[in-house]
């Protein structure tokens, strides 16, 4: 009876806080498997002696032996290596009905389906297989204890994980139970996985590229749900990485429907985040212009203007993501002004205005502050940037001060990924040895996608008890790194600044706090806040927003004086 009450509370400690620390996690999953090693061995006793189930006991023992000594001080070891183990433990027990069809066998086939249903799940989910391995190993290993508890109370001195016979319901109703949970998680696993973007050759680099960056590769007609009245492509085009290096990018050009007599003013779209991963290019679904996260889109055909939106360098075309490093999103933005006046088939005016939201805010900020010099020819003559995450470093310092909002695990990881490869920092400076999983596969997914669901939920245990990052970000390596992209001019051209004062992503206190840093840099900018407004509601079609920010761009392609509130907020 103490051996089971402590063992009740291991377990139950690790279903409470499944990721603690990677160590203890070790630990706790190799004393768990050696207990239920012991527990079935020491079980099979005279005639109650089972083959399978000693077959099984001495590998729980021999990996729990391993887990505790090696595996358990890697993460990159002990998830996927448990998992294995769970699915050849319960492969075993399912495979042993073809020579013995007892209740007992039927009902130990039954958990071995579970084990092994969990064991896929892990693999499939490498990000959340810790928290897998954690949880179904916490609940064993309470479960054991209890039985012990049980076999205490009984004065029954026969010790094993297995329950006693005198609750066969129990056990057969756990089994069924546990069963069904595993077969429903398989079915949800599946369906988050089904459905993914697949990239296509459109994105291969051809053979023969052009040099100087701005210049049309190819295009093609693209099908997706556009605003009313018109019609688009997409595109790829040659660029500038965040390194200088050449590279290339793809992106969806839309233009009027009914072609005017004059040519068509170009807005320039920069997306928020979506991700990291190349198959999270917005060009490979049917939403890269449309009128569900973008603000006053019935403008366009009604006021004969174009828009092309770019995919960044990274996402859809080869090579490095730049999210949140200024320049390499600023280079994607002003060639795909560029490479959208060679589309066969257009005409383009030689102005464009850059709008851009969240990330993209950040991308429209850069990508202003470098026109004059990076991209003369873009004729840039405004730049409204909406939501902005316009200062990485606070904005880093905000979300891992509070780990436990959902999607915190996700920001961190899309940062830790792009600045480790931006910058040739090694990400295990950066993240703490039981989130490097949870980093790698969130960079290889996209926000759209049911998996994501996983990272976040992964995300969130860790946060529990630790940091995901080993220093907070205004310290160590990052710290440079993140001061370094936060904008500060000069803009040529006037800014357009808008946010919700009730933006749960961004908080605008960060956003009025570096206004006054533009306004320093001599900029003619315009600043709007919206009573109430979210992160993702400024953008709906009838929010003040749209109408603000449609006749503000009108006044930009006509030429007429911008307004600029610097001078009311120069302290």
């Amino acid at each position: 009876m103490l051996v089971g009450a402590v063992v009740t509370v291991l377990g139950a400690n690790l279903l409470v806080r499944p990721l603690s620390a990677l160590e203890v996690l070790g630990y706790y999953v190799g004393a768990s498997c050696v207990l239920s090693g012991l527990g079935d061995l020491l079980g099979q006793r005279g005639e109650r002696r089972d083959r399978v189930v000693l077959v099984q006991g001495v590998a729980w023992l021999v990996a729990g032996l391993a887990v505790v000594v090696w595996i358990g001080r890697s993460i990159e070891l002990l998830g996927p290596f448990v998992a294995v183990l769970l699915i050849v433990s319960g492969s075993v027990s399912v495979v042993a009905l073809v020579r013995d069809r007892s209740s007992a066998a039927v009902l130990r086939a039954l958990f071995g389906a579970s084990e092994t249903a969990w064991g896929v799940m892990a693999l499939w989910w490498p990000d959340v297989t810790l928290l897998v391995v954690a949880v179904l190993f916490g609940a064993r290993t309470a479960a054991f204890g209890v039985a012990l508890v049980w076999r205490g109370a009984r004065g029954d001195r026969a010790v094993s994980r297995h329950a006693p016979p005198s609750v066969p319901a129990i056990r057969w109703a756990s089994a069924v139970l546990v069963l069904a949970v595993a077969v429903a998680g398989l079915y949800v696993s599946n369906l988050f996985r089904a459905g993914l973007p697949v990239l296509d050759d459109f994105y291969d680099a051809p053979a023969s590229v052009p040099a100087e960056p701005g210049r049309l590769v190819r295009s093609e007609p693209y099908d997706g749900d556009l605003p009313a009245g018109l019609t688009a492509y997409r595109f790829l085009y040659t660029t500038t990485a965040s390194d200088g290096s050449p590279a290339l990018a793809s992106g969806v050009l839309a233009v009027p429907e009914e072609p005017s007599a004059e040519p068509a003013p170009l807005i320039a779209w920069a997306h928020g985040t979506v991700g990291v991963a190349r198959a999270c290019a917005p060009s490979l679904g049917r939403a890269a212009i449309s009128t569900e996260g973008m603000p006053a889109m019935d403008a366009l055909a009604e006021r004969g203007w174009a828009m092309v939106a770019t995919d960044y360098t990274g996402m859809g075309a080869e090579g490095e993501f730049p999210y949140l490093v200024g320049a390499g999103e600023a280079y994607s933005v002003l060639d795909s002004v560029r490479a959208a006046r060679e589309v066969p088939g257009v005409r383009l005016a030689d102005q464009s205005i850059l709008w851009g939201h969240s990330q993209g805010g950040h991308a429209a900020l850069w990508a202003g502050q470098l026109a004059s010099s990076y991209a003369p020819d873009a004729g840039v003559v405004g730049t409204a940037a909406l939501s902005p995450a316009a200062d990485p470093l606070g904005l880093a310092e905000v979300v891992t001060a509070n780990p436990g909002v959902p999607g915190a695990s996700l920001g961190i990881a899309f940062v830790a990924d792009a600045y480790t490869r931006t910058y040739g920092v090694a990400l295990d400076a950066l993240v703490a040895p039981s989130a490097l999983t949870i980093v790698r596969e969130a960079a290889s997914r996209c926000t759209g996608e049911g998996g994501t669901l996983f990272t976040i939920l992964g995300g969130l245990a860790i946060a529990r008890d630790q940091p995901i990052l080993r220093e907070p970000p205004g310290e160590g390596p990052l710290a440079d790194r993140l001061a370094e992209n936060v904008p500060t001019g000069p803009w040529a051209a006037p800014l357009f600044v808008a946010q919700g004062t009730a933006d749960e992503v961004i908080p605008v206190r960060l956003t009025e706090a570096w206004i006054p840093r533009a306004c320093a840099s001599g900029a003619t900018l315009t600043f709007s806040t919206y009573d109430g407004g979210t992160h993702m509601s400024v953008l709906e079609p009838d929010a003040p927003l749209s109408g603000q920010l449609e006749q503000w761009t009108v006044d930009r392609f006509a030429g007429v004086s911008a307004p600029t509130d610097c001078s009311i907020r120069s302290d």
